[in-house]
């Protein structure tokens, strides 16, 4: 689980900074990686080989929202939704970090790392170091 503290202006004019939490569990980096041809981590750099931006663009997109969640008050669950995912992606906070993601690799391999299990760290943050070549 990674969180990351965010500082963002709201629309409002006034500078927040706030703790978000992101995590891809083992079953659903499974999925990611049996749902896609060659695996998620060959596709990623397949896409990065090829330059194909829009692609990566998508990609970012996906691996925040679908990180995206809040710790129970007990700490027993990760809560996601698609309502919380999308009231996170309304928010200057997921500009910024995206903008973040988007522009500096090395942001890029971190965030991957954190929101994976430790089991699987390292197996798709390495194909995201050229995407700002």
């Amino acid at each position: 689980m990674l969180k990351k503290a965010i500082t963002y202006t709201d629309y409002n004019g006034t500078e927040r900074t706030e703790d978000h939490y992101f995590n891809l569990s083992e079953a659903e980096c499974m999925e990611m990686e049996m749902g896609t041809t060659g695996g998620l981590s060959e596709m990623i750099r397949r896409i990065v080989a090829a330059q194909d931006t829009p692609a990566i663009i998508k990609i970012f997109k996906e691996l925040i929202l679908k990180a995206y969640g809040e710790k129970s008050p007990d700490g027993k669950r990760f809560i996601k939704s698609d309502e919380l995912s999308k009231a996170f992606s309304e928010t200057e906070a997921y500009s910024v970090l995206f903008m973040e993601l988007a522009t500096n690799a090395d942001a890029a391999a971190k965030f991957v790392n954190g929101i994976v299990p430790n089991s699987r760290q390292g197996v798709a943050a390495p194909a995201l170091a050229p995407v700002t070549n």
